[in-house]
């Protein structure tokens, strides 16, 4: 077995243990509860979990999806949460290899992984991710392997510049908000990650695929389109991840059909 190929297992088995993590901040953020205690418990007898029972994946088949103690089903969320965790680690892995930029990446997508279950739950992106990420993007910016400090700071600004003026024009024309501030942040926070060259490809990406769920979804269910607000935030982290694995291939792509 190649280099490679065990530190994308390690990878893997290492971003399914913080997708545990993952599913503590997306219950408890949300609900100003402290991520440190108490440790985990069962929801409906609030038993607490064993560590044998709290195995990322694992422990949910062992169990059958049913606590231990009261057999209440344990929502699939928590593995699948675990498991697109440590795929985002593997991905990370194999496309960047053994680099020191490539852990920062992956703790960025890990971050973004967060954002999207709790702006699907709550319809919220928490400053206390959005915020110091943006700060942690630019910290980052000084060291090889991201954007420069200079990509980064414009990528903070004209990411948050874009979506607070399309938010502003949609309050205006429209007299009713479009979507939230939270939005705006995450967009820096990217940017600031990502530096200004990965805005138009995670801008494009997240309304084309946005508008597509938000048309389908209203036409489903026989409504108006504005009835219906979808969350952004996870399309934006759906655009980001996009560029983060093929920015490279498909801005390549499409200079070469210029």
């Amino acid at each position: 077995m190649s280099v490679l190929s065990q530190i994308v297992i390690f990878a893997f088995l290492f971003g399914a243990a913080m997708g545990s993590f993952a599913n503590v901040l997306i219950h408890r953020l949300p609900m100003g509860l402290s991520i440190v205690s108490p440790g985990s418990r069962c929801p409906s007898c609030s038993t607490g979990i064993r560590w044998f029972d709290n195995i990322p994946i694992v422990s949910y088949f062992i169990l059958g999806g049913r606590c231990r103690s009261c057999q209440t089903a344990i929502s699939p969320r928590y593995p699948l949460v675990e498991a697109l965790s440590g795929l985002l680690f593997a991905a990370v892995a194999f496309r960047f290899g053994i680099q020191p930029a490539a852990f920062a990446l992956a703790l960025f997508a890990w971050a973004l992984l967060v954002i999207t279950f709790i702006d699907l739950d709550h319809r919220i992106i928490p400053d206390v991710i959005s915020l110091p990420g943006t700060a942690l993007g630019f910290a980052f910016s000084f060291a090889p392997g991201f954007p420069r400090p200079l990509d980064s700071v414009l990528g903070v600004a004209f990411g948050a510049g874009f979506l607070f003026l399309v938010l502003y024009a949609y309050e205006k024309i429209m007299g009713e908000e479009g979507m939230g501030l939270g939005d705006v942040k995450l967009l820096a926070m990217i940017g600031a990650f990502l530096g200004w060259q990965s805005l138009p490809i995670t801008i494009m990406v997240s309304s084309l695929t946005g508008s597509v769920v938000g048309v389908g979804y209203a036409l489903i269910k026989g409504e108006s389109v504005r009835k219906f607000p979808v969350p952004f935030g996870p399309f934006l982290a759906l655009g980001a991840m996009v560029h983060l694995f093929f920015g490279v291939e498909i801005i390549q792509w499409y200079l070469g059909r210029l």
